[in-house]
């Protein structure tokens, strides 16, 4: 019970750091980010564990950003199109996975169907108290 008390409090701060990643504008929601536990990493001071899902709804697509967190996502539904800097763009199917480093800027997220939905399962480990995502405005490598 006192974990989920702990989650509680938590939770709508890091929902709020994950949701500022795919809110593209106040017009159109692109995704709906559902907060599912945050948790301190045991045995490793000041890191802390967020696991949520992301549903972006069909064409929808996040601003270039970066987590300054090692993300491990799990395509749960539909196809999502992933690109970082100096990787490879590429469009996974349910089951396939990818992974960020904390130095990565993620160039391209979007869901890649425009008819149809796409989720995925994140799991952050990052700083404890620092935002789990934040935006970048540098220009796209040529």
């Amino acid at each position: 019970m006192g974990s989920l008390i702990r989650l509680r409090r938590v939770a709508p701060a890091a929902f709020a750091l994950l949701l500022s990643s795919v809110s593209l504008s106040a017009d159109a929601p692109q995704a709906a980010v559902k907060m599912l536990m945050t948790r301190d990493l045991a045995g490793v001071p000041g890191k802390e564990v967020v696991l949520s899902t992301v549903e972006y709804v069909p064409g929808g697509a996040s601003m270039p950003h970066r987590h300054d967190a090692n993300v491990f996502v799990y395509v749960l539904e539909g196809s999502f199109t992933t690109q970082v800097d100096g990787g490879e763009k590429v469009t996974l199917g349910p089951g396939q996975t990818f992974y960020e480093s904390p130095t990565d800027i993620h160039r391209v997220s979007a869901n890649g169907s425009q008819t149809q939905p796409a989720k995925i399962l994140v799991f952050m480990v990052k700083d404890k108290g620092k935002p789990g995502t934040r935006p970048v405005s540098t220009p796209a490598p040529r």
